[in-house]
């Protein structure tokens, strides 16, 4: 089945059955800077799911572009790897807005995989979360599937949530089993391993939980659904294909990469450049389609990592030159039916990859030239050291198998298990950020910090450049590195505070620094080049970004003001225990075994305006250590301070000692707002706040908010809360009502249902249609109220278009050897439908209501002749 079609079945499954088809939206998310891309379906829906924003409709389904590539969400080392792993995918999802919920939304799911699109119910397996009895039950009610089939998970693979607070709930994945020919071991299994005998194809987020700031769960009064399907994992299960990389969807681009280089394709291990360059390629085609450009930071940063990287497994092909805009043919061939700005905008594309091809691949070629010179001084029969084939690998962008590749021409090994140590070290380094490199870094000399009173310096002259733990004579646009200056106006991260952004201007380039951080006396300016070059002596004017050293001064003078203000309300004993002072937010931590009571929370964030409005001097003295400490300045565990020290006082309201910039007074912080207050351990808080211009900007999203919740309540501002309480008042009162008048109509129904009833061989049997239905739920609750009261059952009714069955058998019924499940699978057939249940209840759903009238009539025949028989 070709990945169009299961594409078109999708919505038009869903758009049969009440869901708005919506478009796919960008991959650029709009008005969301927390997402680098757009990485599921349920990310245009979110503000829907928060409650802020409302549609005409509360069903959605969608077929959605997506990018997992930079941020937390990153597949990018795993593409080609993997049968499932890509950059740019497209994901299926259905989604209900407060409407349906888990027997529809599992319902859904198991229809459409075993009717629409055919799969073996004996290949699907579900997990579900471990606390999630109801979705375990479902699962055996509705779909019918054995038991053993579900597998109970934890938080870590069943549970979702869209952030610390808010919406929130257990998940159920849906899995093929691939067959035994994939298993990885004896213990392969959901839940022991990561191989691919068991793929995930589709995951169902039931969203029933609101969860607050101290991480209380409280039921949503209107549950949802958030679906996401893969179409390539799916395209190539229905396609018997071993990984998305054969679907038709990527196998042109295969193909096509083959023609170019002139090899045959490997499916194996050999074929990874095939598989990097053809995803690769189509996730450039479509960024760069929607107008996201090549750059050193951001998204365009993430999409000039993709591009080198299809480039340097572009090399181990021979293709030497651009390349990549002759594939974006095929990527509009396979795509541009559904997505037609891949074929208006192919023009623009190759021009925007051929520019940024031609740039790196004169890069590509100088790091040849660097390995062919290390290789000329080997003989054949030798090794390459592993920590060159790293430096390559590092420095150009080499991949081990292209240094492997030309090594192997001339018959010279490569020490791959050298690499590999390399490898690890440097990811630990990663890990622990290049604060650790920058600790292994022979210390040049120390660095005169003359960033208290000024946010420039120069010229200067550049006294070290290194790549990593290498020292370098120059830095090539793109390359990222270390700078060390003799003299700098960059504060190093330390005491809680962020280090300094800003640049390193030269005669020739501009280093961008992203970060600062001290080794000792030395001050290391860490970064990349962002134009031109640099160069090892040459002078540099150093600029630190004032806007962002602004920011971080207000939070680091509100942090002392915080800090002072909580011992006021809370008492001396509080101790900070952490705390991170960036431009844009402050946090601290401190010790305390219980959340702040909402009037000590209010006195702290007053004693702290107060402060400020009132515009204190911050006063900055060098003192002794111990006079500093005699005249009450606060100091902390694990922060090193020498026999001289900073002591910042605020007249009054704080005393610390404190390596950090400030601002001259307190009025200049602005204002301050709290905004949160979390558990981080045992007997410890941790507090967020914001100032200034943040503050402002938090105020104005809250009023903005409050506003638009007051237009739609068409109510004034202030009368929100008590209109809110009036209207939850109001539906409690008519949901009571509703339900006591459904109750009475069900009562009378059932009572006119009973006298429909006939006995067979001393046996009450009630087979009847019912009217006016319109969930399988409301066909249950008739089918509750008649048990008991006869001892066979058999309902039906046309619920909106799908024709629903339920049916019942006593305990004498079931003593005979009548079966409920055993009924219903012989009459879902009519009407094309399928379902199951246990011997005394089962249930059915099927697509061709016209069916029901022959189903009452095989239920008295079918009774008769079971009831008759075991009599």
């Amino acid at each position: 089945m070709k990945a169009e079609v299961i594409r078109r079945k999708f919505l038009q499954f869903f758009a049969e059955r009440g869901h708005q088809v919506v478009p796919s939206s960008p991959l650029v998310p709009a008005g969301d800077p927390t997402l680098l891309f757009t990485n599921a379906g349920m990310v245009q829906f979110k503000d829907v799911f928060l409650g802020t924003d409302q549609r005409s409709y509360k069903r959605a389904t969608s077929a959605q572009k997506c990018m997992r590539a930079g941020g937390k969400h990153n597949d990018l080392e795993q593409v080609g790897r993997t049968a499932r792993h890509l950059t740019f995918f497209e994901m299926l999802g259905n989604f209900s807005f407060g409407d349906y919920f888990k027997r529809e939304a599992i319902g859904f799911a198991w229809e459409f995989l075993t009717r629409e699109l055919g799969i073996d119910p004996a290949v699907l397996w579900v997990t579900v979360h471990e606390s999630d009895d109801e979705a375990a039950r479902l699962w055996v009610e509705v779909a019918g599937i054995d038991p053993a089939r579900i597998v109970r998970l934890g938080d870590a693979d069943n549970f979702w949530q869209m952030g610390d607070t808010g919406p929130c709930g257990p998940s159920s994945e849906i899995y093929v089993d691939r067959g035994p020919e994939h298993a990885c071991g004896p213990e392969c299994g959901l839940g022991f391993c990561d191989c691919d005998r068991y793929e995930e194809i589709w995951n169902l987020v039931f969203m029933q939980y609101d969860r607050d700031l101290s991480g209380r769960l409280t039921p949503l009064p209107r549950p949802s659904i958030d679906t996401g399907m893969g179409l390539e994992r799916v395209a190539a299960f229905l396609q018997g294909v071993e990984s998305n990389f054969d679907t038709d969807l990527l196998a042109p681009l295969v193909r096509q990469v083959g023609r170019l280089s002139g090899r045959p394709y490997d499916p194996g291990p050999a074929g990874l450049p095939f598989r990097v360059i053809a995803d690769h390629v189509r996730a450039l085609t479509f960024l760069l389609a929607e107008g996201v450009s090549f750059s050193n930071e951001g998204r365009g940063y993430v999409m000039r990592r993709i591009l080198r990287r299809a480039l340097r497994y572009g090399f181990l092909l021979g293709l030497d030159e651009p390349f990549l805009g002759e594939l974006v043919d095929t990527v509009g061939e396979t795509m541009g039916e559904a997505y037609p700005e891949v074929v208006r905008y192919r023009d623009a594309v190759k021009a925007a990859l051929r520019r940024e091809e031609e740039r790196f691949l004169a890069t590509l070629a100088q790091g040849m030239r660097v390995l062919d010179e290390k290789l000329a001084g080997l003989q054949p029969g030798q090794v390459l050291d592993g920590r060159e084939a790293f430096m390559l690998h590092d420095t150009y962008g080499f991949p081990l198998d292209l240094t492997v590749d030309a090594a192997r021409e001339r018959g010279i090994g490569v020490d791959a298990d050298g690499f590999a140590a390399a490898m690890e070290e440097q990811r630990q380094r990663a890990r622990a950020g290049r604060a650790v490199l920058a600790e292994r870094l022979p210390a040049p000399g120390p660095t005169r910090f003359v960033g208290y009173g000024s946010l420039s310096a120069g010229p200067v002259p550049v006294g070290a450049l290194y790549i990593d733990d290498d020292p370098v004579e120059r830095l090539e646009m793109g390359q990222g590195g270390l700078v060390w200056l003799p003299e700098s106006p960059f504060y190093p991260e330390g005491g809680g505070q962020v280090g300094d952004k800003g640049r390193l201007v030269g005669p020739h380039g501009v280093f961008r620094v992203t970060d600062t951080r001290r080794q000792g006396e030395v001050i290391w300016h860490i970064g990349e080049m962002e134009s031109g070059w640099l160069e090892a002596g040459e002078a540099v004017h150093a600029e630190v970004d004032a806007g962002l050293r602004a920011g971080a001064m207000r939070n680091h003078t509100a942090t002392h003001l915080l800090h002072a203000a909580l011992r006021e309300v809370l008492g001396p004993e509080v101790r900070q225990a952490g705390s991170l002072v960036a431009p844009d937010r402050l946090r601290f931590d401190f010790t305390l075994d219980r959340p702040l009571t909402e009037a000590e929370r209010l006195a702290v964030e007053d004693l702290v305006n107060r402060w400020i409005l009132e515009d204190r001097p911050v006063q900055v003295e060098e003192r002794a250590r111990e006079e500093a400490l005699a005249a009450g300045a606060l100091a902390f565990f694990g922060e090193k301070y020498g026999e001289r020290v900073r002591m910042v006082t605020v007249p009054g309201a704080s005393r610390e000692l404190c390596g950090g910039t400030h601002c001259r007074s307190t009025g200049e912080i602005g204002s301050f707002l709290l905004l949160e207050d979390v558990s981080v351990g045992s007997g410890a808080r941790r507090l967020e706040a914001v100032t200034g211009w943040g503050a402002l900007a938090q105020t104005r999203e809250w009023r903005n908010r409050l506003m638009e919740a007051a237009g739609l309540l068409k109510t004034a501002p202030a009368e929100v809360p008590a209109r809110i309480r009036a209207l939850q008042a109001d539906l409690r009162e008519k949901d009571r009502r509703l339900t006591a008048r459904a109750e009475r109509e069900a009562a009378q129904a059932v009572e006119a249902l009973l006298r429909q009833a006939e006995t067979v061989q001393g046996f009450r049997v009630l087979v009847a249609r019912l009217e006016g239905l319109g969930a399988a739920e409301d066909l249950r609750r008739y089918l509750d109220l008649v048990k008991g009261r006869v001892d066979v059952a058999v309902l039906a009714a046309d619920l909106g278009g799908r024709a629903g069955l339920v049916a019942y058998a006593g305990p004498g019924p079931r003593a005979a050897g009548l079966r409920a499940d055993g009924v219903i699978r012989r009459l879902a057939p009519l009407i094309e439908g399928g379902g199951g249940g246990r011997p005394d209840v089962a249930q059915a759903g099927g697509r061709r209501p016209e069916g029901l009238p022959a189903v009452l009539d095989e239920s008295r025949r079918l009774l008769q002749e079971m009831l008759v028989s075991t009599g």
